[in-house]
């Protein structure tokens, strides 16, 4: 069995507009300032920044701040909700090659809503979210549970996402972490990144080999 596990936003699809929407009801909500979309998405994947302290001025993700993060998302995590060019392409193209699944660090009924929005949810067969383990990515929790449910074997699998936190995640786990370009993240510098979809393309048809 040969297996993708992806990340989703950032890399499937593109909800830049509901995640940066979300953060500044939050801030508006507690009384601080809006922050720019392209300043929240540039630091939305940094694993070196305390998110709660970073978005919020607040050392913890408070009750309060989840539940006004979670309800302005479940009302409007539709809106402005596109798929990346090409990959419900990839996803026909190669969908009896590989198993599909997703580990996101949204909500795993969210993620299913959206993706199904999309009409890509019936190429995966496991949506895992932060709600479905302890510790989210970066930590390899969702890679193994994964990689356990469906008893593959590490070198036939790759995990692809937006974020460092996939990459760690699936190192965690001991499989391969593959980084792309075109999501909230700026890698210009990094060579060992995907630029493209079509890149991607490339990646999967060496791997069916």
């Amino acid at each position: 069995m040969k297996m993708i596990i992806f990340d989703m936003d950032g890399t499937l699809i593109n909800s830049g507009s509901t995640i940066a929407n979300c953060v500044n009801h939050v801030r508006e909500n507690i009384g601080l300032q809006t922050m720019d979309k392209s300043y929240i998405l540039e630091n939305v994947n940094d694993i070196n920044i305390n998110s709660s302290e970073f978005f919020y001025n607040s050392k913890t993700f408070t009750p309060h701040i989840t539940s006004l993060f979670e309800d302005f998302y479940a009302k409007n995590c539709l809106i402005d909700l596109h798929i990346y060019d090409g990959i419900k392409d990839i996803l026909d193209d190669f969908k009896n090659d590989f198993k599909f699944c997703v580990a996101t660090n949204a909500h795993s009924d969210y993620a299913r809503k959206m993706l199904d929005y999309l009409d890509i949810q019936k190429y995966f067969s496991t949506i895992l979210g932060y709600n479905d383990v302890k510790e989210p990515k970066p930590n390899p929790e969702m890679i193994n549970i994964i990689l356990d449910k469906y008893g593959a074997k590490k070198e036939n699998v790759k995990v692809i996402g937006d974020s460092i936190k996939d990459t760690t995640a699936a190192l965690g786990a001991g499989v391969n972490g593959i980084l792309v370009n075109w999501g909230f993240s700026n890698y210009e510098k990094n060579k060992n990144v995907l630029n493209s979809v079509e890149e991607l393309r490339e990646i999967l048809k060496t791997s069916i080999n």
